[in-house]
């Protein structure tokens, strides 16, 4: 239960965030992830872990959102506070940090599965977000962005998931008497 749970209210931050930038309002998404963080810290029976890879998503989404938007790979619709990594969007990757314990499990010990995953689901997010809501704006030709959204979640995926394996491992061996 606790992984359609997960799956439904993620999606929920995904479409609050992408649907609110689109309409000029970051807060929903904002909102949304951080009802999303204290449900998922509470519900987990890792919160350690969970807190620890939600911080360093927020660095690597912050470090990779600045990358790809002074490149003038990506620009975001309604970007409060910062314009290349707009708080909508930071929401987005603290909530998805939350989702690697619970739904990604049979990739923590599968980082080329991880990374084949991470470069085309990264960029079909992206993609969605643009061509349906226009929260995200991807200059033509469309492909150098999508390749280097893709580069950047087929790193990202695999590093979080990776950690996660990692911090569960080390979780467990705190908790065993």
């Amino acid at each position: 239960m606790s992984f359609w749970l997960t799956l439904i209210a993620y999606e929920a931050v995904w479409f609050a965030a992408v649907i609110g930038a689109g309409h000029g309002q970051w807060w929903p998404g904002v909102l949304g992830a951080l009802a999303f963080a204290a449900w998922r810290l509470m519900a987990s029976k890792h919160p350690r872990v969970e807190a620890r890879l939600a911080v360093v998503a927020l660095l690597l989404g912050f470090i990779l959102e600045n990358l790809w938007v002074r490149s003038g790979l990506v620009n975001y619709a309604t970007p409060w506070p910062w314009a290349t990594a707009p708080a909508w969007l930071m929401s987005l990757w603290l909530a998805f940090a939350l989702t690697i314990v619970p739904l990604f499990g049979y990739l923590h010990a599968r980082p080329a599965l991880a990374a084949v995953f991470g470069a085309f689901g990264g960029p079909l997010a992206y993609l969605g977000a643009a061509r349906g809501w226009h929260a995200v704006l991807l200059p033509a030709p469309m492909w150098p962005s999508l390749l280097a959204l893709a580069a950047g979640w087929a790193i990202a995926l695999p590093l979080l998931t990776g950690l996660a394996r990692r911090w569960l491992q080390t979780d467990a061996v705190r908790s065993t008497p």
